[in-house]
This record gives C-alpha cells, sequence and structure tokens, in this order.
C-alpha cells in the first residue's frame, strides 16, 4: 500500500506543478452536451477510460458585465433626475459544472450558478439514457424544449441579453392574485423523450413540474378544472434540419465555413400555472441558418392565459412576441449583429404594442473561451389607443438599455491532461505532456 500511495503523491504533485498549455486530447466527445459552453472536440482537461466509454470533463463560464438603462417617467416611482437604474456593474452567470459519460449510453450534466441564489443557485442537473439516436430519455433539471434564443448555448450567443420579448413579464389589466408570466419556460424539473431521426428529424417530448428554474422540490397537485390532470407543464418540440444537425451556437469563429438551416415548432400547456390561476398555453415557430460567416435566426410566440374557475374571471388573456436577429463576422474574430424584438404586451385585445430594435459588436480574443460582446437596445411604443396604455406598456423597461459584457469559458486547457485507464483488470495511469505518454503508474 506504501508503494502505491507513493506513486498516487508523486503523481499528484507532478500535476499540481507542471501546469503547462499542451495539446487537446482526440476525444470522440460530440454526445457531451451541457447547455452552457461547446466542449465537444475542444481543449480540456478530462478523465476518460481507454475505451472512450466513461468521460469526465468539467468546465467553467464567467461573465462580467457593465449596464446602463435609462428609463422614462413611467413605472420608477423616481425623480426626473432619477431616470438612471439598475445600472452599474453584474455577474449575470459564474457557472461550474461538470458532464460526462458512463457505460457507453449514458450522459450527465452538473451545474451550479454562483450569480443566483436559492433554488436556481442549481442550474441544471440531469442524466440522459441513450437507447438509440433515435430514442433517448432525459430526466432532471435542463432546458424545456421551447425557444430556441434559450436552447442555444448560454455562452455563445449572439447578443449578451435575450430578447425582452421573452423574458418580460405581460401586462394584465385585471385585479387578479396572480404572477404575470413570461412567454419563455427555460429551465425545469422533468422528464423527457427525445431524438435525432435520419440526421435530419429532432423531437423533444415531456413533462415538467412548470415551475422554473427556481423551484427544486415537488409542490404540484391535480387540477381542479380538469379533473385527474395533474397541473404540470406538458412540452414538446419538432425540428426539421435539411443539411444536418444545427450547432447549438449563433456564430462561432472556428466554424466560418458551414451551411445549416432548422425550422422548428413547439408548444407547451403550463396547468394551473402562476399560483394556480391560469392555464397556461404557449406556441411557437422558429428557424435558424448558418451560412459561412453569416448567421441568422427568428421566432414568433404567443401566450394564452386561460383563468381557471377560482380566478372568476371569465376573460381569457393573449400576447405574442416575434423577433429576427442576424450576424456577419467582419473578420475571424469580429462579428456584428442586428436584432428586431417586437411584444404584444398588453393583450391582442388592446391596441399597442413595443418594438425593441437593437445592434450589437462581438470580439472573440481567443476563439470562444475569451469574448466581448457589446450592445444597444432603444424600446419604442406604437398604435397605443390612449397615452395611459401608451405610458403603462412599457412599465419597468429601460428605454435605452447598453450592455457590455466580458465573458471566459474554461475547460482548462491550460492544464496538463491526465487520463485514467482500466485495462486487463489493471488500474494505470497515464501522465501526458503534449499529447505523449512521459510516465506510466500501475497500480
Amino acid at each position: 500500500m506504501k508503494y502505491i500511495y507513493s506513486k498516487l503523491s508523486i503523481a499528484l504533485l507532478l500535476f499540481s506543478f507542471l501546469i503547462i498549455p499542451v495539446t487537446a486530447q482526440n476525444n470522440d466527445d460530440n454526445d457531451i452536451d451541457n447547455g452552457v459552453i461547446s466542449s465537444a472536440g475542444r481543449q480540456g482537461f478530462s478523465f476518460q477510460t481507454k475505451n472512450k466509454k466513461f468521460l469526465f470533463k468539467p468546465y467553467a463560464l464567467i461573465q462580467i458585465a457593465g449596464k446602463f438603462n435609462y428609463y422614462d417617467d413611467e413605472g420608477l416611482n423616481l425623480a426626473d433626475q432619477d431616470k438612471i437604474a439598475n445600472s452599474g456593474f453584474a455577474i449575470p452567470n459564474a457557472i461550474i459544472g461538470f458532464s460526462g459519460r458512463a457505460f457507453g449510453r449514458l450522459t450527465f450534466n452538473f451545474a451550479l450558478n454562483a450569480s443566483q441564489s436559492g433554488g436556481a443557485l442549481l442550474q441544471q442537473a440531469w442524466f440522459d439514457v441513450k437507447m438509440k439516436e433515435a430514442l433517448q430519455l432525459r430526466a432532471g433539471k435542463f432546458k424545456t424544449p421551447y425557444n430556441q434564443a434559450y436552447l442555444v448555448t448560454l455562452g455563445e450567443t449572439l447578443f449578451p441579453v435575450l430578447p425582452s420579448s421573452l423574458t418580460t413579464g405581460v401586462n394584465l389589466d385585471k385585479s387578479l392574485n396572480a404572477v404575470k408570466p413570461n412567454i419563455a419556460t427555460g429551465f425545469d424539473l422533468g422528464i423527457e423523450l427525445h431524438g435525432l431521426i435520419k440526421q435530419k428529424w429532432g423531437y423533444q417530448v415531456g413533462v415538467f413540474n412548470g415551475t422554473g428554474i427556481d423551484v427544486n422540490t415537488a409542490t404540484k397537485t391535480t387540477s381542479d378544472d380538469h379533473k385527474g390532470i395533474p397541473s404540470l407543464l406538458y412540452a414538446a418540440r419538432f425540428a426539421y434540419m435539411p443539411f444536418g444537425p444545427m450547432p447549438t451556437y449563433q456564430g462561432n469563429p472556428d466554424d466560418l465555413h458551414n451551411n445549416k438551416l432548422l425550422f422548428a415548432i413547439s408548444g407547451n400547456y403550463n396547468v394551473e400555472a402562476e399560483d394556480e390561476s391560469s392555464d397556461d398555453l404557449r406556441a411557437g415557430f422558429e428557424f435558424a441558418w448558418l451560412k459561412n460567416r453569416f448567421y441568422i435566426s427568428g421566432e414568433a410566440y404567443m401566450l394564452r392565459m386561460n383563468f381557471t374557475k377560482r380566478m372568476q374571471s371569465a376573460a381569457d388573456f393573449t400576447a405574442w412576441g416575434a423577433y429576427i436577429q442576424g450576424g456577419y463576422f467582419v473578420t475571424s474574430k469580429l462579428q456584428t449583429a442586428l436584432r428586431y424584438d417586437f411584444f404584444d404586451r398588453n393583450g391582442t385585445d388592446k391596441d399597442g404594442s413595443l418594438n425593441m430594435p437593437a445592434v450589437g459588436l462581438n470580439y472573440f480574443f481567443s476563439r470562444c473561451n475569451l469574448k466581448l460582446q457589446a450592445m444597444y437596445q432603444y424600446i419604442g411604443r406604437w398604435g397605443h389607443e390612449t397615452q395611459l396604455d401608451r405610458d403603462m406598456d412599457d412599465n419597468g423597461m429601460a428605454m435605452h438599455s447598453a450592455t457590455v459584457m466580458l465573458q471566459y469559458t474554461f475547460l482548462p486547457s491550460s492544464l496538463i491532461s491526465l487520463i485514467l485507464f482500466f485495462q486487463n483488470s489493471k488500474n494505470e495511469i497515464f501522465f501526458y505532456y503534449n499529447s505523449r505518454i512521459t510516465c506510466i503508474f500501475s497500480l
């Protein structure tokens, strides 16, 4: 035993002091999807068995942002000279996690987000069982199958801020004891069947709590209005990709010679959502096209709230929104971006809507590992019947908004690769330097 411990100590000592950049191991890890940063084929520190059935790969994402928000007179209860609010520095995300593979057919992912609190501190935790390419089962906390803006890799978005039409709550004009929902559903706890058929057709069908990222416990019951139906979120998404699977990034300096196209429809039904106040139906259509240096995507979506009997409100509420955005790599490091965002926040039975154009720049210092993003967005209002409707439509939203964000992703490529192999009933530790074995410890 002393002999074994001695060898382990030497290995750990060498690993601790030799912090030298190395060539990445050529791991076949395209099935690893952490939703935070793209890890497949990239340099990084990982543990893997020789037969590649077991893989453990840590990662991290850090985002530091400077924000400036200028509001109009409505909705803030501030003096005229105090129209600047919610400005300064922020950490949108500080994520550390790991993904991996086990037994050749199971993949897993775990991530903590230190910039959040409460239940949202656990950003995701799931495992995925692959029966075959067309039939896979995922369980845990992960992204619900709705809205491409959420489904793309978090650290590889075109803009540092998601479309406001997805993330901003609707404007209910009723005296209801209800949380005002937004159109997006984001992360949630549940189970999902998904798969890829003939490298062109993708599907996701799942059942979730419907309580969002902030809740990690089981709190739901059966529906009062729909007898026998659990008050859960039922969701589905179907995608067609004629040129093969669509990458999960919105432009990547390492992929300037590609041609991918995606069309998708999605929908979900949240039974007795929003503190049991309404049954929320969501539906959407999306497309994306990646062509060499050019990327374009867009979505249109709606939310229909059918209020429950206990709310004693016969009227339904429907809101909808849409966006279109595009990016172009002027150089291999500089990407320009444009977005037009639309939101009918007050409902379709009322005149008036928000139009929100935005411009952005992305500069890649070191591929996607170190990236600078900047954007400006303006909120305009049009078509309102009364001045009061116009004044209240952008309640709580900044008329002028600017964001500059520096992002670092960590896989850690600056460390020496240490890989565990298991062969012939012997545990062997291979110590790699520049993709060459320098020493072997047999236990």
